[in-house]
């Protein structure tokens, strides 16, 4: 008979917070010397952020501060001392001997505690010396992976977990719940709120990298503007600017972002998911020059910072709507 497990992602999940990042806080705070390697930390985490670097070279990078902990083992284990307390009452309270942890933290942090609460895990398996990954990071597709080759007989009876990038273990749960602080929801009935919609849009990798994209094309259209304005009139020079940074926005969102080869078709809909944006800083443009004569470096300037978020929306949803996002 196949054996039933009650199966819980861990940070945000049963843990109050992120492991990881309380762990690298406590080890700042009994060891400052690790410090030292904050600003390669933070180097890589602009790599990743630009596309530049993947999930697991930023993780390396971040957990690079374990070769300046002298005892990585102790350290733990004084963390989990203080941390334990973070445990979630609920999870404590149904643990039992079908209860596993299945967790993109690494398996050196979580080992400790899991024995202690006598439960199974799976986690990502890194260095705890230096950090390095010794397998892949234990997210998403590859949390089914790991739990399909560890308990290929078993099935998932119930199956916790705060974030989306769990669905592929959800979709195979007799049933399923989305974590949202203390409360469980059953996956399928999951409604995330108007304020958690804004906070997933505006505060994911894709607005920062696509504000990365629109500063660029927002410089060239300064520079270009600014340089057209001594041969033409200011207004028609932000018009010919404007188009020349749609190109380079289209062309760095395209590799960066959307990963997508440049095409006619879907630069044809990113030109027409900017049409609002133009309209409100054309109008902008021509009553600030025209009307109220500023001078042209400051509204060029002014424009720049307007219709971020809007055209975000507008390009995601439209002009790069790939199979995998349609897909779920």
């Amino acid at each position: 008979m196949a054996e039933s497990l009650h199966v819980y992602d861990f940070d945000k999940t049963v843990y109050a917070g992120d492991c990881s990042l309380d762990f690298w806080k406590f080890c700042m705070r009994h060891s400052p010397k690790i410090l030292v390697y904050l600003p390669k930390t933070l180097w890589t985490l602009g790599l990743y952020l630009l596309g530049l670097r993947n999930k697991v070279q930023f993780k390396e990078s971040f957990f690079g501060f374990l070769a300046g902990i002298p005892d990585s083992e102790e350290m733990i284990q004084r963390f989990w001392m203080v941390s334990e307390r973070k445990l979630k009452p609920w999870f404590l309270s149904g643990i039992d001997p079908r209860t596993l942890i299945i967790s993109a933290s690494p398996e050196f942090l979580l080992r400790s505690v899991s024995e202690k609460l006598g439960v199974r895990l799976i986690a990502s398996k890194v260095d705890p010396n230096s950090g390095k990954f010794l397998s892949e990071n234990c997210y998403g597709e590859e949390k089914l992976r790991r739990f399909s080759a560890e308990f290929p007989d078993a099935v998932i009876e119930t199956f916790y977990s705060d974030s989306p990038s769990d669905a592929p273990l959800a979709a195979c749960a007799q049933q399923a719940f989305r974590v949202v602080g203390e409360e469980k929801i059953l996956w399928e009935e999951y409604r995330p709120s108007g304020f958690t919609k804004m906070k997933e849009t505006f505060l994911s990798k894709d607005f920062l990298l696509f504000l990365f994209c629109g500063g660029m094309g927002t410089l060239a259209n300064f520079v270009c503007s600014l340089a057209i304005s001594t041969q033409i009139n200011p207004t028609l020079a932000y018009v010919v600017g404007y188009g020349l940074s749609l190109f380079v926005a289209y062309s760095l969102n395209a590799r960066l972002i959307f990963h997508t080869s440049l095409k006619a078709s879907s630069f044809g809909k990113f030109v027409i998911s900017y049409i609002p944006n133009f309209l409100i800083l054309f109008t902008f443009v021509s009553i600030f020059l025209n009307i109220f004569l500023w001078n042209k470096i400051i509204v060029y300037a002014l424009a720049a910072v307007l219709g971020l978020p809007v055209t975000f929306v507008l390009v995601k949803l439209f002009a790069f709507r790939t199979s995998s996002q349609r897909g779920g």
